[in-house]
C-alpha cells in the first residue's frame, strides 16, 4: 500500500496524536508536530520544508516501516536527537551517540559567556573540561577563530564524536584532549576554563528522565559536587593569574558553588540566570596573586 499526499498528511496526523498521547513531555500539539516532521524528515532524508511542499510523493512500505520504528523508539522515551543521530546547538549541527549528553540549549549560556572574556584578536588559551560532542568547544572555536581551545574528556568514546564534529566543521584550532579533568596538565596555562560537569546527585529522582544518557556525564558524588570541586582545585594550578573559571549546574546549586569557589580563594564569583530565570551558571576569577 502507498500513500499519496493527501494520505500521506494523515499519516503525520495520526503520528502527531500518538505523540501527544504517548510520549514523555510531548503533550503540546506544535511540539510533537515539529518532532513528527524531523523523524519523517529524516525517513526520507529530506527537510522538513521540503515536506510542506511536496506534491505527489508516495511513501512506499519501506519508508513507512522506518518511520513506524522512529515513532515507537520516541514514543518509548529514547531522546528524539539519539534517533536522528544530530542535535541543533549554537550554529553547529552535532552528531551525537549514546556516549555523548545531547547539548541542550541552556547551555549556549556557558557560551555566551565564556565570548564575552574572550578578545576578538589576541592569543587566548580556553579549556572545555568534559567536552562530549565538543558543542561548548566547538561553538567558542567557531566564533573565536584565533583562541587556542582544548576539548577535553577522559570518554575515549566522546572523544572520538568531538573529532567528527571537529571534522565536520572545519575547525583547526581546537586539540582534543583525552583526560581526567586538568589532572597533570601538559599544555601550558590557561586563559579560562570552562565546563558543564556531572553535577546530578545519585538519588535526584529527575535522572528516570535521563535514562537513555551516559550515567558518567551526569552524575556525581557529594551531592552532585564532586567534580564541581576537582575542577575548581585543579584549576587554580593551571590558570593564569586573573583567569576565569566558568561552570554550569544545577539551578539548586548556585550557593554552594559559590561557597566551594570562595573556600579555595576564586575572587569576583557571580551566577548569571538563563532565559528561564533559573541559575545556570557560575564564574569566577583567579587573584592576580596567591599568598
Amino acid at each position: 500500500m502507498q500513500f499519496t499526499q493527501n494520505q500521506l498528511n494523515l499519516v503525520l496526523q495520526q503520528a502527531v496524536a500518538k505523540l501527544q498521547q504517548e510520549a514523555i513531555g510531548l503533550s503540546e500539539q506544535r511540539e510533537a508536530q515539529i518532532e513528527a516532521e524531523i523523524l519523517l524528515s529524516e525517513v526520507l532524508n529530506k527537510n522538513r520544508t521540503w515536506l510542506k511542499t511536496w506534491s505527489d510523493y508516495e511513501l512506499n512500505e519501506t519508508e513507512l516501516a522506518s518511520f513506524a520504528k522512529f515513532l515507537q523508539r520516541r514514543v518509548s522515551g529514547e531522546p528524539l536527537a539519539y534517533i536522528i543521530g544530530f542535535q541543533e546547538f549554537w550554529s553547529l549541527s552535532l552528531k551525537v551517540t549514546e556516549h555523548t549528553l545531547i547539548p541542550r540549549p541552556e547551555t549556549e549560556l556557558l557560551v555566551e559567556m565564556a565570548l564575552d572574556k574572550i578578545p576578538l584578536k589576541a592569543d587566548f588559551k580556553v579549556a572545555d573540561l568534559g567536552t562530549g560532542t565538543g558543542a561548548i568547544a566547538l561553538s567558542i572555536a567557531i566564533e573565536r577563530a584565533q583562541a587556542t581551545v582544548f576539548a577535553v574528556d577522559f570518554s575515549a568514546e566522546a572523544l572520538r564524536i568531538a573529532q567528527q564534529n571537529r571534522q565536520a566543521n572545519g575547525l583547526t584550532n581546537v586539540t582534543l584532549v583525552e583526560n581526567s579533568w586538568l589532572k597533570n596538565w601538559q599544555y601550558g596555562e590557561l586563559d579560562l576554563i570552562v565546563s558543564n560537569p556531572p553535577y546530578v546527585a545519585a538519588e535526584d529522582p529527575h535522572l528516570d528522565d535521563l535514562a537513555y544518557e551516559p550515567y558518567s556525564a551526569l552524575v556525581a558524588d557529594e551531592d552532585g559536587f564532586a567534580d564541581i570541586i576537582t575542577i575548581a582545585e585543579q584549576a587554580k594550578n593551571v590558570l593564569k593569574p586573573n583567569g576565569y573559571l566558568m561552570f554550569e549546574h544545577g539551578y539548586e546549586q548556585a550557593e554552594k558553588v559559590n561557597a566551594i569557589l570562595s573556600e579555595l580563594g576564586y575572587q569576583n564569583i557571580r551566577t548569571v540566570k538563563d532565559l528561564s530565570q533559573l541559575d545556570r551558571v557560575t564564574l569566577a576569577q583567579l587573584p592576580a596573586f596567591s599568598f
